[in-house]
């Protein structure tokens, strides 16, 4: 892994300025994930707010939502693309939940599409739902026996820690793509002062670590990464989960989510997805296991039994959700390579297979 460029004095002061504002107004579930490496930062010139976008294909594409009080959202939005107009450009929010759906729906100028959904909880629910169900206790009693244990490192610990560095690069070697970037921006241990750590450890060595980052809006915290190493054991996940929610029964908060299960159904489905929206939603359904397990991340979310699921959308100020928006969603992922990206996907997918075959076919 390569280390970032160190930021200008502009550049860290227009970052301090946004994270004042996540801070105070941050209410969408990535609102905090905007202070990310290689994220723009727009600032209202009327009301106190910050977007966080990356640019790709004459689209900005915004991570989740504006930051703003909810009263002055409309207004927001009506800046933000107004000015993006000028540029020449549309505006794709990805990641968007109910506030910006609500404002932008039925106007005639904006489509959206649901992207899946988010397992959500008020942490206080935690200890019922994990004594009352047979097969996470026995994850987590699965982990504890193998020697796990898990402990909330200090930011200053945990920051750029070499031994987390090298769980991450384990992790990230098992990937079926490369690393991607924008809301799942693998490298979160850069900066780590409003975040929290929770690290899995077995005979005094890291296995695993879980990062949770602030929605202060809705008092709450987004598991933004769950890590483990080669040495984690099944359960390590569930242990280091189970430790951050109770830290956060500890700490009072109202929300916990553990983010976007991609393609999930358990928000409903959604009724005004245009015919090639289904019909590529259904084929990621059906071939995306290939690159990622989407139905494995879903199910591993399920089992944690939320209070409810929260739909997630992308919405497009467009009159009806472009190809061209679709792929500029996957260019910030992918920073600015989509194409590339699946096409290595596919390759390592194939030497996958071509290995499985030649196991059963020497039977080892």
């Amino acid at each position: 892994m390569t280390a970032a460029a160190a930021p200008t004095s502009d550049a860290r002061a227009a970052r301090d300025r946004a994270r004042d504002l996540v801070l105070a107004y941050g209410w969408n579930t990535t609102a905090y994930q905007i202070l990310n490496p290689g994220f723009r930062l727009w600032f209202s010139t009327s009301h106190p707010a910050v977007v966080g976008y990356v640019r790709n294909a004459h689209r900005r594409v915004v991570g989740g939502a504006p930051v703003c009080a909810a009263e002055d959202l409309a207004a927001v939005v009506e800046e933000f693309e107004r000015d993006a107009t000028h540029c020449g450009e549309h505006v794709v929010y990805f990641g968007a939940e109910a506030r910006l759906e609500a404002v932008t729906r039925g106007d005639g100028r904006h489509a959206a599409v649901q992207l899946g959904a988010q397992p959500a909880w008020n942490p206080g629910d935690w200890p019922a739902i994990a004594a009352s169900h047979a097969s996470l206790r026995a994850q987590l009693n699965r982990a504890r026996n193998k020697g796990v244990t898990v402990t909330r490192w200090a930011s200053e610990t945990a920051e750029r820690n070499p031994a987390l560095e090298r769980v991450l690069g384990e992790w990230l070697g098992t990937r079926g793509l490369p690393p991607l970037h924008f809301l799942v921006e693998p490298e979160t241990l850069g900066d780590l002062r409003d975040r929290r750590v929770f690290v899995a450890e077995r005979d005094g060595a890291p296995v695993g670590f879980l990062v949770a980052s602030p929605i202060p809006a809705r008092n709450g915290w987004l598991t933004e990464q769950f890590v483990r190493g080669h040495g984690a054991p099944n359960g390590t996940a569930e242990l280091m989960i189970d430790a951050a929610v109770r830290w956060m029964i500890d700490e009072h908060a109202d929300y916990v989510t553990l983010g976007l299960a991609p393609l999930s159904r358990r928000a409903g489905e959604d009724v005004h997805a245009s015919w090639w929206n289904r019909l590529a939603f259904g084929w990621a359904r059906a071939h995306g296991r290939r690159f990622y397990n989407f139905e494995g991340l879903d199910a591993f979310k399920a089992k944690f039994c939320p209070d409810h699921w929260e739909a997630v959308y992308a919405v497009s100020n467009e009159r009806a959700f472009s190809l061209l928006s679709l792929y500029a969603i996957g260019a910030a992922f992918t920073n600015g390579h989509p194409v590339l990206t699946v096409l290595r996907g596919m390759w390592q997918a194939m030497r996958q297979e071509l290995r499985w075959v030649g196991r059963r076919i020497t039977g080892q």
